[in-house]
């Protein structure tokens, strides 16, 4: 095998709490990952030396400052492998709280894994990953999955039902150091739609959809919101527009809708586009 496709598919938190500061400066999270369609697409190819990354569709370094990259780089160091061509597509995003650069670290892990037959399990790809980002443990393994610590420590979970989802991308970033300061800054944390975990984990075993989404909850969104008053005002648009919940990606800015089918998906897409072109379709894994 000289070359291989693999797709890098992005992620939304069903729910996410934060459970505190820890001594490093990051914080103890508890997260219900899952997994989404909208993906990223690489192919590599063999080569007989070094690391070479073409990147289409977004404005991205191409060099060692690109997840992508990083990866390779640390499978080559370790694994030894001669070299190989990457081809990043991307479709996911940058810079929303959907993991696009985590999902194209794990997916090079992956392929190269493949490509080169070296042999690793998941669990040793998903530990090799989180040297570069939390999130990269979780889109190597992919599915539904609870993650501790920093996001890092997993436990798969079984598969949700399938959600349809609107997401939403602002032409903004947002700083994700500034919302946990946020975070830690607020005495009351009051979040008036709060993640319920245990609620989420147990409608996820009994593959209830209904208690599922009552369960959706992010503790980053008042302090998003209240940073980025837009975010804001994107939930509640979503929801007016026929949304059956509205919630924050990740530290944001982006945000998922959760509709009920495909067409109303479609639909309720339709009417944010033209002020938000960044406005794309897709459905849990």
């Amino acid at each position: 095998m000289d070359t291989l496709k693999v797709p890098a598919y992005g992620k939304i938190n069903l729910t996410l709490k934060v459970l505190g500061r820890r001594p490093d400066g990051f914080h103890n999270l508890s997260t219900i990952f899952q997994a989404i369609a909208l993906q990223d697409t690489l192919t590599l190819r063999r080569c007989h030396e070094g690391i070479h990354l073409e990147v289409r569709g977004a404005r991205l370094a191409a060099g060692p400052d690109n997840l992508v990259y990083q990866a390779a780089a640390l499978l080559q160091q370790r694994y030894g492998f001669p070299g190989v061509r990457i081809n990043l597509v991307k479709r996911i995003p940058l810079a929303a709280g959907l993991a696009g650069g985590s999902s194209d670290a794990a997916a090079t892990l992956l392929g190269l894994n493949y490509l080169y037959n070296l042999g690793l399990t998941p669990g040793q790809l998903a530990r090799e990953g989180a040297k570069l980002g939390s999130d990269v443990p979780f889109c190597v393994l992919g599915g539904t999955a609870l993650g501790r610590g920093r996001g890092e420590d997993l436990s798969l979970l079984p598969p949700a039902p399938r959600l349809w989802l609107v997401l939403v991308k602002p032409p903004f970033g947002v700083s994700t150091a500034a919302v946990y300061q946020g975070w830690d800054a607020a005495p009351s944390r009051q979040n008036p739609e709060p993640p319920d975990e245990d609620r989420a984990l147990a409608a996820l075993r009994a593959g209830d959809r209904e208690q599922l989404i009552r369960a959706l909850g992010n503790d980053l969104e008042i302090v998003t919101c209240r940073l980025y008053p837009e975010v804001k005002a994107i939930k509640l648009h979503l929801l007016a527009a026929g949304a059956e919940r509205a919630i924050l990606c990740g530290s944001g800015p982006a945000v998922f809708g959760v509709a009920p089918d495909r067409q109303t998906a479609i639909s309720i897409a339709s009417r944010f586009r033209q002020t938000y072109p960044e406005t794309l379709v897709t459905c849990t894994l």
